[in-house]
Order: structure tokens, then C-alpha cells, then sequence
């Protein structure tokens, strides 16, 4: 990756990160550039799956055991790297997080014991400190079903958990619909089943409409508090761009249809509808995931800005997805 020419103001927001990222560091007459320093980590703690956001070799997590925490998922073809910006966002409103990876390929409903079981042993070192996991498309699928009653990863009483799906195929995906289809898997003698595992793995019949895990999404455990539903309208959008503005990949990914969450009983969640794409929603390079943020600060899970710190704020979005250069 080529090195971006160093403005002034460009050197001013990565000492930002930097001052973020080691919580409490001040710049001028003791002023935070954070508008909340994040808490001092008292604690650390070495669960598999679950550490710091980012591909760093070393995933030992280590916190405040005395501060909530949010979990971010990643979805398909992701990484705990992916909501690197996300944590950077939450950190610049003194909130702490860590980011859970899986293999997408694996089994839903084994990473979903995975999810369960890191957040259980993070709970049990909380102190009671609620716990949000927020979980962005198969990552969505994967935080729901951890949750649910039938789960044989009992949390401890007094953990909370709030939980936020985005984007999510709640209804199962329809492109793998093909691999649902009965006479389809009869008649090719199973060579449509090794196909389906082929391009999604151990997954590959739990994504369809006419799984059970997609029809029978199970009632949400007791310490669930609160879910919150966020849905995006995909159409019309684009992901990536060239030089003259015309589209060269669309950001539509899933259907408001495969977003649906099937009828169940006990916690309904809320629900919030945005128009933006599938990665778009997220943020990437050049894309600032402002709806979301806002949705997130309405619904309480992300503290307002200050009126005082909405400028750094801007420039600090301005750095985390700026486009890349290679």
C-alpha cells in the first residue's frame, strides 16, 4: 500500500487514533481527543474466538471489568480486522469492545455455541456489566442463535446481553434456495448437495429457507434485554465505482425479504429500516457508516457526540474510511 501524503490535518487524525487507541492520552491543555477516554483495562482474558479487533497474532482481550462491553460478528469472507473502524468508533465514546471470529464455513449452529460460550466466560468476569453483541450479516444469523433458550450454553443469571443484528438473512438466503430443493437433491444423486457444500461448506443447508434454523429461530434466552432488528434496502445501491462515477458492482446482497425475521415467540425486537447497502451499511473504503452510527446513538447503543466534539468526530470518520491506496 503506497503512503499517503502527510497534511496537517491528516497528522492531527491519526494521532487521534493513536491517543484513542492507548485510552486516556490527552493533547493541549489536557483536553481528550476522545470525547470519553476509554476505561483503563483492569482485566484481560484469553477465550477462543474472542480478542481485540483487529489480525493480530496476540488475541488476548484485555478490558475493564467494571465497564460494559460490546461483541462485534463479522459476517461471511470477514475478519475480527473488519470492525477495526467499527471499535475505533465506540472507543471515541469511552466504550470498550472486542470482536468474535469464526470460520464461515463452519456449522451455524456450532459457531454459534462458539459465540455463546466466549460471551458466557466473558460474562462470568463482568461483574454484571451488560454485554451488546452486535452481529453484521451471517454474523446476525450466528448472535441470534446464540441466544435462544434451546442453547446448551447456559449464561450466568446476571449477565445481560443486549443484542443487534444488521443486515442480516434472517429468512434464509434466496440465491442458495436451489440447495433446499428436494427433487433437485434426489435426482442428481447428492451431486447437488456436494456442490452447495462446495461453494458455502458445512453451512450450506442451514442458509436455505428450509432449514431449521432458519424456520425455527428459537425464543431468545431470559438475559436478553433487548434485541434490535436493523434491516437495509439494498436496492439501487453500489459498492464500487470508476473514475467517471458509473457503477461496477452493485452493494445489493439481500433482499428486505431475506431480512425478515420468521414468526416467534417471546422478545420481539425492534426494528429500524435503512437505505444502504450490504457493505455500505458497515462502512468501507470511502464510505462512512453515518446511518448506521445514528441508528445506533438513537437506539442508545452508541453515546452522542457532543455538540463540542462532533468536528473531531467528522475527522475522525473521515480517517478510519478513507479510501485505501495501493
Amino acid at each position: 500500500m503506497l503512503c499517503r501524503s502527510f497534511t496537517r490535518t491528516s497528522l492531527v487524525n491519526i494521532c487521534a487514533l493513536l491517543l484513542i487507541q492507548f485510552s486516556g492520552a490527552t493533547l493541549g491543555q489536557g483536553k481528550s481527543l476522545a470525547q470519553t477516554p476509554l476505561p483503563k483495562a483492569n482485566s484481560q482474558l484469553n477465550v477462543p474466538g474472542l480478542g481485540p479487533c483487529d489480525d493480530s497474532k496476540d488475541r488476548t482481550l484485555h478490558y475493564n471489568n467494571e465497564q460494559p462491553i460490546t461483541v462485534l460478528v463479522h459476517g461471511c469472507h470477514g475478519s475480527a480486522a473488519r470492525f477495526k473502524a467499527l471499535s475505533q468508533v465506540l472507543a471515541f465514546h469511552g466504550q470498550q469492545s472486542a470482536c468474535f471470529s469464526y470460520d464461515d464455513r463452519d456449522d451455524l449452529q456450532e459457531s454459534s455455541r462458539e459465540l455463546a460460550d466466549a460471551v458466557e466466560q466473558l460474562g462470568q468476569h463482568l461483574g454484571g456489566e451488560p454485554i451488546t453483541v452486535m452481529g453484521h450479516s451471517q454474523g446476525g444469523l450466528i448472535a441470534r442463535k446464540a441466544f435462544v433458550q434451546s442453547n446448551d450454553k447456559a449464561l450466568p443469571v446476571s449477565t445481560q446481553v443486549n443484542l443487534v443484528t444488521i443486515s442480516a438473512p434472517l429468512s434464509g438466503i434466496a440465491s442458495a434456495r436451489f440447495c433446499a430443493y428436494p427433487a433437485l437433491r434426489i435426482g442428481t444423486l447428492g451431486i447437488n448437495d456436494l456442490i452447495c457444500w462446495a461453494i458455502s461448506g458445512d453451512k450450506w443447508f442451514q442458509i436455505t429457507y428450509a432449514s431449521d434454523f432458519i424456520q425455527a429461530p428459537g425464543v431468545l434466552s431470559s438475559n436478553v434485554a433487548r434485541y434490535l432488528l436493523i434491516s437495509s434496502d439494498e436496492r439501487g445501491t453500489c459498492r464500487r465505482r470508476d473514475e467517471k462515477g458509473r457503477c461496477q458492482e452493485d452493494d445489493f446482497v439481500f433482499s428486505l425479504e431475506e431480512q425478515q425475521l420468521p414468526s416467534v415467540e417471546g422478545l420481539r425486537p425492534e426494528t429500524i429500516q435503512l437505505a444502504a447497502g450490504h457493505v455500505e451499511i458497515v462502512g468501507n473504503d470511502g464510505v462512512k457508516p453515518v446511518q448506521l452510527i445514528n441508528a445506533l446513538q438513537s437506539a442508545g447503543f452508541i453515546h452522542h457526540t457532543e455538540s463540542s466534539y462532533k468536528q473531531a468526530f467528522t475527522n475522525l470518520l473521515d480517517e478510519l474510511y478513507a479510501v485505501s491506496e495501493e
